[in-house]
């Protein structure tokens, strides 16, 4: 796991290199005590799901990956 950190209105870019055309940035929105808003720019045919959503979608589908 790579861990990052980053301040209020900061951004990490996922993806945009060679072999990786789509992109997907991910920018601190807020940070209120202990809840941190972000936000995701990212192609709108490209799923995103928080973990918990992730896992039933995957269970309902016959597959069950685990997130770690």
């Amino acid at each position: 796991m790579l861990v990052l950190s980053r301040k209020n209105r900061e951004s990490v870019v996922i993806g945009g290199a060679d072999g990786f055309e789509r992109l997907l940035k991910v920018t601190v929105l807020e940070i209120n005590g202990g809840k941190v808003k972000l936000g995701f720019d990212v192609d709108s045919d490209v799923p995103v799901h928080r973990a918990e959503v992730w896992e039933r979608i995957r269970a309902q589908a016959g597959g069950s990956v685990p997130v770690t």
